[in-house]
């Protein structure tokens, strides 16, 4: 919930600033979207979503759905239980011990866990 209102806050500051300079209503709006599309765009991969579903922001309330859904796959990610996208799943496997049987584990770039932690060889 707060990297949403960590999110949605700068941006309507942005739209505020754009519309007392410009007037433009128009002008204004696209600077509304651009930093959420800019942080969907930048988490979408760690959710198994794709950067290009940053452009549903373009598609009215879509945006701000599919914003929630990644920004609560993230804050889930050491649980993850969702299936990996079909490019993904060469690198993923399947937990079966411990507390995390039945969860996801996707080693990211370099041995980088999805969340950006180090993965310690078992």
């Amino acid at each position: 919930m707060l990297l949403v209102f960590g999110v949605m806050v700068p941006s309507i500051l942005v739209r505020e600033l754009i519309e007392g300079t410009t007037g433009s209503d128009p002008l204004a709006d696209l600077g509304w979207i651009a930093v959420p599309m800019a942080a969907t765009a930048w988490l979408a991969p760690r959710a198994s979503y794709r950067r290009r579903d940053a452009s549903w922001w373009l598609a009215g309330g879509f945006g701000r759905y599919v914003f929630v859904v990644i920004v609560w796959r993230v804050a889930l990610l050491p649980y993850r239980d969702w299936p990996p996208r079909p490019d993904e799943a060469p690198r993923a496997r399947w937990l079966r011990e411990g507390q995390q049987a039945g969860l996801w584990h996707l080693p990211g770039p370099r041995g980088q866990a999805a969340g950006g932690r180090e993965v310690i060889p078992a």
